[in-house]
Protein backbone atom coordinates (compact mmCIF):
# COMPACT_ATOMS: atom_id res chain seq x y z
CA UNK A 1 0.00 0.00 0.00
CA UNK A 2 1.55 3.12 -1.28
CA UNK A 3 2.24 6.10 1.93
CA UNK A 4 -0.11 8.80 2.42
CA UNK A 5 0.99 12.08 0.63
CA UNK A 6 3.37 13.69 3.14
CA UNK A 7 3.24 17.20 2.02
CA UNK A 8 2.67 20.15 4.65
CA UNK A 9 -0.34 22.42 4.84
CA UNK A 10 0.96 25.47 4.76
CA UNK A 11 1.36 26.98 8.22
CA UNK A 12 1.74 23.56 9.98
CA UNK A 13 5.86 23.28 10.21
CA UNK A 14 6.16 25.81 12.90
CA UNK A 15 4.16 23.91 15.35
CA UNK A 16 5.56 20.55 13.98
CA UNK A 17 9.36 21.98 14.69
CA UNK A 18 7.86 23.98 17.95
CA UNK A 19 6.46 20.27 19.39
CA UNK A 20 10.03 18.74 18.47
CA UNK A 21 11.79 20.87 20.29
CA UNK A 22 9.31 20.75 23.05
CA UNK A 23 10.98 17.33 24.22
CA UNK A 24 14.13 18.80 24.62
CA UNK A 25 17.25 21.00 22.73
CA UNK A 26 17.76 19.79 19.43
CA UNK A 27 19.94 20.49 16.47
CA UNK A 28 18.43 21.06 12.53
CA UNK A 29 18.55 17.16 11.69
CA UNK A 30 17.61 16.23 14.55
CA UNK A 31 14.24 18.22 14.49
CA UNK A 32 13.70 16.89 11.04
CA UNK A 33 14.12 12.96 12.49
CA UNK A 34 12.29 13.89 15.44
CA UNK A 35 9.28 15.00 13.41
CA UNK A 36 10.25 11.44 11.37
CA UNK A 37 9.84 9.81 14.60
CA UNK A 38 6.51 11.28 16.02
CA UNK A 39 4.76 11.16 12.65
CA UNK A 40 5.52 7.06 12.11
CA UNK A 41 7.74 8.13 9.35
CA UNK A 42 4.98 9.72 7.14
CA UNK A 43 6.24 12.92 7.47
CA UNK A 44 9.63 14.18 6.30
CA UNK A 45 10.43 18.15 6.77
CA UNK A 46 13.31 19.14 3.79
CA UNK A 47 16.79 21.42 4.41
CA UNK A 48 15.59 23.58 2.24
CA UNK A 49 12.05 24.22 4.27
CA UNK A 50 13.05 23.89 7.78
CA UNK A 51 16.16 25.73 8.15
CA UNK A 52 14.94 28.84 6.67
CA UNK A 53 12.24 28.43 9.35
CA UNK A 54 14.52 28.06 12.13
CA UNK A 55 16.02 31.24 11.21
CA UNK A 56 12.38 32.86 10.95
CA UNK A 57 11.73 31.44 14.48
CA UNK A 58 14.49 32.14 16.09
CA UNK A 59 13.73 36.26 14.98
CA UNK A 60 10.60 35.86 16.16
CA UNK A 61 12.07 34.81 19.97
CA UNK A 62 10.33 31.13 19.84
CA UNK A 63 13.80 29.18 19.95
CA UNK A 64 16.54 30.19 21.15
CA UNK A 65 20.45 28.75 19.26
CA UNK A 66 23.08 27.34 21.41
CA UNK A 67 26.12 25.81 19.70
CA UNK A 68 27.28 22.46 20.94
CA UNK A 69 28.44 19.30 19.84
CA UNK A 70 26.57 16.73 18.05
CA UNK A 71 26.24 13.04 18.54
CA UNK A 72 29.16 12.78 15.53
CA UNK A 73 31.18 15.22 17.38
CA UNK A 74 30.23 18.09 15.03
CA UNK A 75 30.08 21.43 15.84
CA UNK A 76 26.18 22.07 15.69
CA UNK A 77 23.83 24.58 16.87
CA UNK A 78 20.95 23.53 19.21
CA UNK A 79 17.58 24.83 19.38
CA UNK A 80 15.24 25.01 22.62
CA UNK A 81 11.94 25.97 23.31
CA UNK A 82 11.41 29.66 24.64
CA UNK A 83 8.68 30.78 26.61
CA UNK A 84 7.34 32.52 24.00
CA UNK A 85 7.99 29.79 21.82
CA UNK A 86 5.67 27.52 24.28
CA UNK A 87 2.36 30.03 23.90
CA UNK A 88 3.00 29.95 20.44
CA UNK A 89 3.19 25.72 20.13
CA UNK A 90 -0.55 26.10 22.75
CA UNK A 91 -1.88 29.10 20.23
CA UNK A 92 -1.29 26.60 16.94
CA UNK A 93 -1.96 23.65 18.34
CA UNK A 94 -5.50 24.70 19.33
CA UNK A 95 -5.91 26.44 16.00
CA UNK A 96 -5.18 22.70 14.60
CA UNK A 97 -7.34 20.85 16.16
CA UNK A 98 -10.49 23.14 15.29
CA UNK A 99 -9.15 22.74 11.87
CA UNK A 100 -9.14 19.10 11.78
CA UNK A 101 -12.52 18.73 14.24
CA UNK A 102 -13.88 21.16 11.23
CA UNK A 103 -12.63 19.20 8.81
CA UNK A 104 -13.63 15.78 9.72
CA UNK A 105 -17.25 17.07 10.29
CA UNK A 106 -17.30 17.81 6.49
CA UNK A 107 -15.90 14.29 5.67
CA UNK A 108 -18.39 12.51 7.93
CA UNK A 109 -21.27 10.73 6.17
CA UNK A 110 -24.44 12.62 5.04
Amino acid sequence: MPKPESKLLQGTLDMLILKAVSVGPLHGFGIGQRIVQMSDDVLRVEEGSLYPALYRMERRGWIEPEWGVSELGRRAKFYRLTAAGREQLARETAHWQSFAAAVSRVLLPT
